[in-house]
């Protein structure tokens, strides 16, 4: 049976067409150590370079799961760039991450590269924290739909390859289509959306190699049809990591934004988060605190579930203006869950009117600064 099934697997994975190469996976050798077991195992090494589309892994993986006797909880897909540096057979290789280093792929990074223009991407803002869990996901969204409200064209790239929720806050789960080999973003609230969620399985657990994620970057950035747009809001993963630095190799980031609560904890990784942007040369514009104080205006009970002052002790810190403090109002979170950002839920509310006036200086802060014209060449 296991001869059998692994028969099955490969017409499977044959089955499918790589338009690069104009030939199937299985000629164009992507798979490769492939193992099928009697009880329905499967893993194999996929070989995606930085020209194949990123949506192959995805069709292979649904391609493998259809197949009778696949259990697909025990589906392995290892992707891999063959472009990629190749570690030696006993030593480690040159740049290899140090000991005890789980995902920082510090050999694997690609060498930094000259950041590619995108006038018609507008004002690219970064989005970032130091550590998971402040509400990043939650403040891009709705800063992305307080600036779409003032007429703004807006487009949200959901860059967080490790937790994509942009899909489910904006309650958008269906797949992009293409159209003349570009990607068409979906649209909600009047923001251009795209993310890794639209294009892989909710299930599907995100595996990337550094190569791998500056590829998406890359692919997000250049395939995707975004027309003309006033701002770019990027939505990245916590920490300093690769999708950080491959959104700065990748193109010219006018600004980076840090949220972060008022725990000390966060304050302390965000702080590390800031400081990587100055490292290369992106200017922090400002700090927002998510998570703040808030008072019930029932009782005048104040509440603060995170601490307070954190925000503006980082702000002072990086001696940047702090845009404003999101108070932690209840139902904020399930509102989010549902797909409905506050800004449009309950416009009225603390939390909303607060994401608003934090939308308003920041189109300030952008309207005042100076405007650097790209020298062309030719």
């Amino acid at each position: 049976m296991a001869e059998s099934l692994t028969a099955r697997v490969t017409a499977a994975l044959a089955g499918l067409r790589n338009p690069r190469l104009e030939t199937d996976l299985i000629s164009a050798g992507m798979v490769r150590e492939l193992v099928v077991t009697d009880d329905g195992k499967v893993s194999f090494t996929f070989l995606l370079s930085r020209d194949d589309p990123a949506t192959l892994v995805r069709e292979a993986r649904a391609a493998v799961r259809a197949v009778e006797g696949v259990s697909p909880q025990e589906l392995r897909i290892s992707v891999v760039d063959p472009s990629g540096p190749a570690p030696a057979s006993h030593a480690p290789p040159q740049g290899a991450p140090p000991a005890g280093q789980t995902h920082g792929q510090a050999g694997m990074v690609p060498p930094p590269q000259q950041p590619v223009d995108y006038p018609n991407l507008g004002c690219i803002i970064a989005v970032s924290s130091g550590k998971g869990g402040v509400g990043k996901s939650t403040v891009s969204a709705n800063l992305a739909v307080a600036l779409a409200a003032r007429g703004k064209r807006v487009g949200l790239m959901d860059a967080d390859v490790y937790g994509p929720n942009i899909p489910r806050m904006f309650g958008v789960f269906e797949k992009p289509p293409v159209d003349n080999q570009k990607i068409q973003p979906l649209f909600a609230h009047g923001v251009k959306l795209m993310s890794l969620g639209f294009l892989i399985d909710r299930d599907a657990p995100a595996i990337w190699r550094g190569p791998i994620i500056m590829k998406i970057v890359q692919q997000f950035l250049r395939d995707v049809a975004w027309g003309e747009l006033d701002y770019f809001i990027v939505d990245l993963p916590p920490g300093t990591g690769d999708a950080q630095l491959s959104l700065v190799q990748s193109c010219h980031v006018a600004s980076a934004v840090i949220v972060t609560t008022p725990q000390e904890v966060a304050v302390g990784d965000a702080l590390r988060g800031a400081k990587m942007f100055e490292k290369v040369n992106v200017p922090v514009t400002g700090v927002i605190e998510n998570m703040s104080p808030w008072t019930d205006p029932a009782t005048g009970q104040r509440f603060e579930m995170f601490g307070s002052g954190g925000g503006r002790r980082l702000a002072e810190e990086l001696r940047v203006p702090l845009l404003g403090s999101v108070p932690l109002q209840p139902g904020l979170a399930d509102l989010a869950d549902r797909g409905k950002p506050i800004l449009v839920a309950n416009p009225g509310s603390p939390a909303a009117t607060e994401l608003n006036a934090i939308a308003e200086r920041l189109l300030g802060l952008f309207a005042a600064r100076p405007k650097v014209l790209p020298v062309l060449q030719g």
